[in-house]
């Protein structure tokens, strides 16, 4: 097995420490990076909510860096372990989707947003420029008062696409960890038609049922759904 991993610049070390430990070859190419976005408005609506959701550990660092100093009257929730962590960090407590659902849908299945406990309240989902609406929307048809803020967009990094691919290729990349559906349509469009039958051919971990009927709309057929982001589901599903 020789694994690559795509995580934005400064996002794979803990899985890298990890396949390092067990001996497992891997090749680290970030296939998405962000930029903060600068929106005054969201000041506003962080100031209003009751409830805070974010979405993403780029989330948490770009509203900090905007926020600083974080009420503890207010209500935050996180999307997974790794922007639980993040927040903790900073010393705000904070609810997390359960363990066994590390996604937007565990998420709903918490007690604090049931229809009676959001309606009318005012909740404040803190995420990247175009993200999901599965979330909003389901809390909107529960009653909440929605708002978003976002504080950050996602780019594709600039590469020699062909002196990349040939240095997967020479490397033997025959794993690919996708973290998520914007590092999967990146991969696609960086790779030319003559190179799909090698990524087809190639075991590819995605983090959810969403990315994972991505991939398989894409004519991957090697899938496997971590069912989680994080280093440890990443790691259960290959088996290590």
């Amino acid at each position: 097995m020789k694994v690559l991993l795509t995580r934005p610049q400064g996002r794979n070390q803990s899985m890298e420490d990890a396949l390092r430990q067990r001996g497992i070859a891997f090749m680290t190419t970030p296939l998405l990076a962000v930029e903060p976005l600068h929106d005054a408005q969201g000041l506003t609506y962080f100031r209003n909510a009751e409830i805070v959701i974010f979405i993403s550990t780029n989330a948490v660092e770009f509203a900090n860096q905007l926020v600083g100093d974080w009420p503890t009257a207010k209500h935050y929730l996180a999307v997974g372990d790794a922007t639980c962590q993040a927040l903790n960090d900073l010393g705000v407590e904070v609810q997390s989707a359960p363990a066994e659902l590390q996604q937007t849908e565990g998420l709903l299945t918490l007690p604090l947003l049931q229809p009676e406990q959001v309606k009318q309240r005012n909740i404040l989902i803190i995420r990247g420029q175009g993200g999901r609406e599965d979330l909003g929307d389901t809390l909107s048809q529960r009653g909440a008062q929605l708002s978003y803020w976002e504080v950050y967009r996602r780019v594709c990094p600039t590469y020699d696409v062909q002196q990349l691919l040939q240095s997967w290729q020479k490397f033997g990349i025959d794993t690919i960890l996708l973290t998520s559906g914007d590092i999967l349509k990146n991969l696609l469009k960086l790779l030319p038609k003559e190179y799909f039958p090698w990524l087809q051919a190639c075991h590819i971990i995605v983090p959810s049922i969403r990315v994972e009927r991505q991939a398989l709309a894409a004519g991957l057929s090697h899938v496997t759904n971590a069912c989680a982001a994080n280093s440890q589901a990443m790691l259960n599903a290959l088996a290590l």
